[in-house]
């Protein structure tokens, strides 16, 4: 015996049958095959709402067949229905194709998520649409679910006022600004209305009451102000067009109510009509008459095809004062503009048979989409489609969802550690496992989209400072391992500071300088505090080369002038003596000067002049009666070359640095000419000559080693 729904669908796929007749009868044979396949499973099942499911998933596919949906997407709304032990991938892949049991799968997928909305904390609804836009391959899956939202609404009239509550919120929160977001007119408003008639009956009904009482008055007046428009466009040779009465919408009325603080009487759109026409020139020919046949209303003007809205709607909105001195409300624009404003990215796959087979970010995102898919006739095929939309769309995110619902953002990649510092830093600090979904996985283990994550912990612990270690791939956000980093740098403050001290004294040493008071240091340095200047030099975050050039500039006196007494030879050595080039020259072994120290020259007996940076304690050292064989020496442009510079790594004893710092070396291009390795308390010195060609060279060299897995300072020595 045939059921009702059996009944529609036989009536409904004769109807398809006859539209697509001659021309793409493929569609119907499809539709068909799947309605056979799914009736007998869903014969006796019900929704929540108590509808026959059958009936349900019959209604959401029709309302995509009168959206000019192609036959793949009819077929997968019907296979989403079936229960989950059904929807077997390599099952449906077999029987109707990979696009087909793709689609299914996913729009199924999807029909799972319905209870998220209940559980997201408040204001997390953005998020959650983002998510199910990340979770579809095709946009397809996303209209299936608009489409079978709408059609539930429709059903839960006589259902219980929990169930219809809490289809409607969902509706309002999640379903409509989706819908908005992709331009689909048809369900945004549909979604809007019913959840508002379930949601604020009381309001909704005086809305409608308003409206049924003054509906004779209004189309009597709609047909009046439509016979004299189209008069006016005919006598100016306008074709051709179409003048029509605009449907209002309960939901859009009650929001420019509240919106503007306006009475029902008081709106200006509750009589509106709509002008279609073939060209965008025409449109501003026809507002234009309008604005000779009635006087505008000043300010409710809109011109959105300059201005398209975010989601591409165009349309020249007015409002004028019509006859009867009544507000009118004209909606302008061209039949594809019109076209586009009902089905939005649906738009694009009305004739897909016929050959072809995207906050302000995610307005920008949408945005992008909707171009992709104008381009469908440069796609060939929707597996290509699919490619696009899903790794270009959300190519940079994954959402993942806590045990209590709440939508958590990341960047793809993320791991559970990632997301365990997202939540809160101490959470991540204490993380010591995860479960993904339900099930025990590594900490390294990559977030899909939809994942719920349970993280576990321990009543107090400590970061790993194996989760700084990128070949690791424990960490992928930068605020993750900001976290980790920052808290080393606490725990190691003690040994930061004592670690600076030992720096300073010895640079102080080194530069003749320890009658200098320390406060006069960090004063100079800008360090409020003794304590600070340790920290930053025990970190590396104050090189050694910028702490010698701030105490050379600031206490180390210049070395008094004297006329050059030094032999001069054929070649320019790129150094100035004096003012002046082509002495013999050679760089002091015991400071090792490079471009741009500041550099004092000595006249040597038979070599020439030896060159020593400025604050070289060699220098300083001398007897006074050699202080006369001091030189004025500067770099001159010119200069070029390899210099010999000796440098000191701190290192953790337990750790071996020397493969990382070959390949620095080796990106850096520099030549390491010896290596010695001196053990201390705690830790071990590695004391390295290398050549540079530049101080930028030595200073880019020092500061990317300190960053290396276990070197805990890097200076010039």
């Amino acid at each position: 015996m045939l059921t009702d729904s059996s009944r529609d669908a036989a009536d409904w796929l004769d109807q398809l049958e006859s539209r697509q007749s001659g021309s793409n009868p493929d569609k119907t044979a499809i539709v068909r095959q799947v309605w056979q396949s799914v009736a007998e499973t869903l014969a006796d099942r019900l929704t929540p709402g108590g509808t026959p499911l059958l009936a349900h998933a019959l209604g959401a596919c029709q309302r995509l067949d009168r959206m000019g949906f192609d036959g793949e997407t009819l077929a997968a709304t019907l296979l989403s229905a079936l229960p989950e032990d059904q929807l077997d991938p390599e099952r449906l892949k077999k029987l109707y194709g990979p696009h087909i049991a793709s689609l299914a799968l996913g729009a199924a997928r999807l029909n799972r998520m319905d209870h998220l909305l209940t559980e997201v904390e408040g204001g997390q609804e953005e998020l959650l649409r983002h998510m199910l836009l990340a979770m579809s391959d095709d946009l397809r899956v996303v209209l299936i679910k608009l489409a079978e939202r709408t059609q539930t609404l429709r059903e839960l009239a006589h259902a219980s006022p929990a169930l219809r509550e809490q289809a409607a919120l969902e509706a309002r929160k999640l379903y409509a600004p989706l819908a908005n977001r992709l331009g689909v007119w048809q369900f945004k408003w549909e979604l809007e209305d019913l959840a508002c008639r379930y949601l604020e009956p009381d309001t909704y009904k005086t809305i409608a009451r308003h409206l049924d009482e003054k509906r004779g008055d209004r189309e009597r007046s709609i047909e009046a102000i439509k016979a004299q428009l189209i008069q006016a466009l005919t006598e100016a040779n306008l074709s051709p067009f179409d003048v029509a009465g605009r449907p209002k919408h309960i939901a859009s009325i009650l929001a420019k109510m509240r919106k503007k603080a306006l009475s029902f009487d008081e709106l200006y759109d509750v009589r509106a009509v709509r002008v279609l026409v073939d060209d965008i020139k025409d449109c501003y020919l026809v507002l234009g008459i309008v604005h000779s046949l009635w006087q505008p209303i000043p300010g409710q003007f809109d011109d959105y095809i300059s201005r398209p809205k975010g989601n591409g709607y165009q349309s020249l909105h007015t409002a004028v004062i019509g006859p009867e001195d009544k507000a009118l409300e004209v909606q302008i624009r061209t039949h594809a503009m019109h076209h586009e404003s009902e089905l939005g990215v649906a738009a694009h796959w009305r004739y897909k048979e016929g050959g072809g087979n995207s906050q302000a970010h995610l307005q920008e995102k949408i945005a992008w989409v909707r171009q992709l898919l104008a381009w469908r006739q440069e796609i060939a095929d929707s597996d290509a489609l699919a490619h696009h939309f899903h790794h270009e769309l959300f190519q940079d995110e994954v959402f993942a969802l806590t045990p209590q619902g709440r939508v958590i953002a990341l960047t793809q990649g993320a791991t559970p550690l990632d997301f365990a510092y997202a939540l809160h830093t101490d959470l991540g600090h204490r993380c010591r496992g995860a479960k993904l979904d339900g099930v025990l996985v590594p900490l390294d283990t990559p977030l899909k989209t939809g994942q719920r994550v349970e993280i576990l912990t321990t009543k107090q612990g400590a970061p790993s400072r194996d989760w700084m270690n990128p070949s690791l791939g424990y960490l992928k956000t930068s605020r993750a391992r900001n976290k980790v980093r920052q808290w080393f740098r606490l725990q190691e403050m003690d040994r930061n500071i004592e670690e600076g001290r030992d720096i300073l004294s010895r640079e102080l040493h080194r530069l003749g300088l320890e009658q200098i008071g320390i406060d006069k240091v960090a004063e100079r340095l800008k360090f409020a505090h003794l304590d600070e200047l340790y920290a930053a030099l025990g970190r590396g975050e104050l090189g050694a080369g910028q702490l010698e050039r701030s105490l050379t500039q600031h206490f180390v006196p210049p070395p008094p002038k004297a006329l050059p007494s030094a032999r001069k030879v054929a070649s320019s050595t790129g150094i100035l003596i004096a003012g002046e080039g082509g002495f013999l020259v050679q760089l002091a072994r015991c400071c090792r000067p490079v471009p741009p120290d500041p550099i004092v020259g000595y006249t040597t007996q038979g070599r020439g002049v030896t060159v020593h940076r400025a604050g070289c304690a060699t220098l300083r050292n001398l007897p006074p009666e050699r202080q006369a064989r001091l030189l004025e020496a500067t770099w001159s442009g010119g200069t070029s070359g390899a210099y010999h510079i000796d440098c000191e790594l701190t290192v953790q004893t337990d750790h071996d640095p020397l493969r990382d710092l070959s390949d620095l070396f080796a990106q850096e291009k520099i030549g390491v000419l010896k290596m010695e390795r001196l053990p201390a308390k705690d830790l071990t010195r590695l004391r390295l000559t290398v050549q540079v060609q530049n101080l930028d060279q030595l200073t880019r060299f020092l500061t990317r080693a300190r960053h290396l897995p276990g070197i805990l300072a890097a200076r010039r020595a």
